[in-house]
C-alpha cells in the first residue's frame, strides 16, 4: 500500500488564482494516496485588506481573466458588475476565513466544499463572499446552519482558533520562503518542503509526479 503524501495547502478564500487552481486541487484530494489540509493564511485580511475601487477593480479583473486562461475557472459577468463594481464593500477575507474555521472546528470533512462554495458564489454567481450574510447563506445552502449561526455571532473560543490557524499559516509560510498563495508544503516533519504554486496550473500528472518526488 502506498504511503499517503500529505500537504498543506496554503490559501485565502478572496484569492483568485486559489480559485483558479481549486479545480485541480479537487481532484488531487480525491485520490487516496494523498491528504490535503486547509491553511488559512489571511492573506487579505486584517492589514492586508483594502478598499475595492476602480483601480483595484480594473487590475483584479485582468488579472482573473488571466486565471481564467490557464485553469478554465469562470470569471462571470454578474461577478465583475456586483462585486468588482460595488465600492461600497472592503476588499477583505476575514469573514470568509472565519467561516471556513468555524467548519473547521466542527465539520472539517466538509471544509473543502464550503471553501469551494464561497469561492462559488463571489466568482460565478456575483455575491460579495466578504458580507457574513452572504456567507451565512452559503453554509445554510450546505446544511449547515450551527456554523452559520456561529458566523453571525462569533464566540471567543472561534476567534482565537481562528487567529492561532492564520498565525501557524503564517510561520510555515516564512519558515518555508513561500512569496504568497496558493502555496503547497508537502511532506511529514524534517522533509517537508515548498512545491511551486506554478504546478498548480500545469497538468494533472505532471503535479502527482512532482508531489510524489516530494
Amino acid at each position: 500500500m502506498a504511503a499517503t503524501t500529505h500537504i498543506a495547502y496554503l490559501f485565502d478564500p478572496l484569492c483568485g488564482w486559489c480559485y483558479g487552481a481549486s479545480a485541480i486541487l479537487e481532484k488531487l484530494a480525491a485520490l487516496p494516496d494523498f491528504s490535503i489540509a486547509l491553511a488559512p493564511t489571511g492573506h487579505f485580511a486584517g492589514s492586508g485588506a483594502r478598499s475595492m475601487d476602480n483601480g483595484f477593480a480594473a487590475f483584479a479583473w485582468a488579472n482573473d481573466q488571466r486565471i481564467s486562461r490557464l485553469s478554465g475557472q469562470p470569471f462571470s459577468e454578474a461577478y465583475r458588475r456586483n462585486v468588482l463594481g460595488d465600492h461600497t464593500r472592503p476588499f477583505d477575507s476575514g469573514p470568509a476565513t472565519l467561516a471556513i474555521t468555524a467548519v473547521a472546528l466542527t465539520a472539517p470533512d466538509r471544509e473543502f466544499d464550503v471553501l469551494k462554495a464561497i469561492q462559488n458564489a463571489r466568482y460565478v454567481e456575483g455575491r460579495d463572499n466578504t458580507d457574513i450574510s452572504v456567507l451565512s447563506h452559503v453554509l445554510r445552502a450546505l446544511q449547515l446552519p450551527e456554523i452559520a449561526d456561529r458566523l453571525v455571532a462569533p464566540d471567543d473560543a472561534l476567534i482565537a482558533a481562528n487567529r492561532t490557524r492564520l498565525d501557524t499559516a503564517r510561520v510555515e509560510m516564512r519558515r518555508f520562503g513561500a512569496n504568497g498563495v496558493p502555496s503547497l508544503i508537502v511532506g511529514n516533519g524534517e522533509s517537508r518542503r515548498l512545491v511551486s504554486a506554478s504546478s498548480l496550473f500545469g497538468s494533472m500528472e505532471t503535479l502527482v509526479e512532482e508531489l510524489k518526488a516530494a
